[in-house]
This record gives structure tokens, C-alpha cells and sequence, in this order.
């Protein structure tokens, strides 16, 4: 569940985020993201979640909210302080695993700049090599 500070619970909020917010859309959802300028560092980031008939029945939209409301409670604390996020569910959404959802919600993410990406996951750093990877020696004992 998602502390009451972190979720966009007014209409007047998710209208303001969805339309004046940056767009990224996946298989599975959209990603609607607003950020201040400049960061209100009072205000934590928040996010809520839309997920319509077009899923499913109730059971099936409550599923995929609740998977949604996990895996986004999960990354809230990478999120710039102030911003706010809707994900918005699509109808394969239903048929989707957590991994899937997840790897939609970090991919929409990464696109609107709120994750680092994954070619800067080693940040510059090169990588170590095992001897056995190491180019051969080519020198001949003559």
C-alpha cells in the first residue's frame, strides 16, 4: 500500500498530470509523468493509477492495481521529489505478469527521464576481465 502522502487522490490532480504532463506509453500502460521546476523538496512524489473496465472485471482491474500499486511503490524513492505519476493500465494488462508490467513501468520510465538508463548502469566504469578472458599471449619461447 502506498503511504496517504504518495497518492493522487483528487480529479483535479490526475487531470492536471495527464494533461500537462510527459507521456510514455508500453504494451501494457501509459505513464504519465508531471515535475516541478524546481523540485518542491517538501512534497514527496506521488502517484495514483487508472485502470478502467477495458481490463476487465472488477477482480481483474483490482489485480492489476494492486501489482501496479507494488511495483511503483518500489521506485517512488528513485522518483524526483515533487513529481507525480499516473499509470494508466491498457487492456493487456490483464494477461500480463508482475515481471512484465515491471519491465513496461521501468522502460516508460526510462524514456521520460525518471530512471538512469541501462547503458549507465555501469557509470563509465570498465569491467574486469578474468584471466581466461584476457587476449592470448602470442610470443613464442624461441
Amino acid at each position: 500500500m502506498l503511504p496517504a502522502a504518495a497518492r493522487l487522490r483528487r480529479s483535479e490532480d490526475f487531470r492536471v498530470v495527464l494533461r500537462r504532463g510527459s507521456r510514455a506509453g508500453k504494451r501494457r500502460l501509459v505513464v504519465h509523468a508531471l515535475t516541478t521546476d524546481p523540485p518542491e523538496a517538501a512534497t514527496a512524489a506521488r502517484a495514483g493509477f487508472v485502470v478502467s473496465k477495458a481490463v476487465g472485471n472488477s477482480v481483474v482491474r483490482h489485480r492489476v492495481t494492486r501489482r501496479l500499486r507494488h511495483l511503483v511503490a518500489a521506485r517512488l524513492g528513485t522518483l524526483p521529489a515533487g513529481s507525480a505519476l499516473v499509470v494508466r493500465a491498457l487492456p493487456p494488462a490483464a494477461d500480463a505478469s508482475s515481471a512484465e508490467l515491471g519491465a513496461d513501468l521501468d522502460a516508460a520510465l526510462r524514456r521520460l527521464g525518471l530512471l538512469p538508463s541501462r547503458r549507465s548502469a555501469g557509470d563509465g566504469v570498465p569491467r574486469q576481465t578474468r584471466p581466461e578472458d584476457a587476449a592470448p599471449d602470442h610470443e613464442s619461447a624461441v
